[in-house]
């Protein structure tokens, strides 16, 4: 059975929609990387104590800072034992 010009414009309809929905899906995904930064936090944005994104020079002082505080010791409290959070013990 020969295919007719109808259902040849329907496969290639069918096809260019399934392409063109695969490529705005790419797209996409390569501008999320970038614009969640521009978006207010009230729309879904980063929160304001969201680290830096690695690779950047913000990201490389966040982790030295971050580092020495790991490497300082611990705060004493009044009874003189060092406690790594402000919550008493439940027992």
């Amino acid at each position: 059975m020969p295919i007719s010009p109808r259902d040849l414009a329907i496969v290639v309809a069918v096809a260019l929609l399934a392409c063109g929905l695969g490529a705005c899906g790419t797209i996409n995904g390569y501008l999320a990387s970038g614009m969640g930064d521009y978006i207010p936090r009230w729309l879904g944005g980063l929160p304001p104590d969201a680290p830096p994104r690695p690779g950047t020079a913000k990201y490389d002082e966040f982790m030295k800072e971050r580092e020495t505080k790991r490497l300082e010791p611990a705060a004493k409290d009044e009874t003189g034992q060092s406690s790594s959070s402000g919550l008493d013990a439940v027992h």
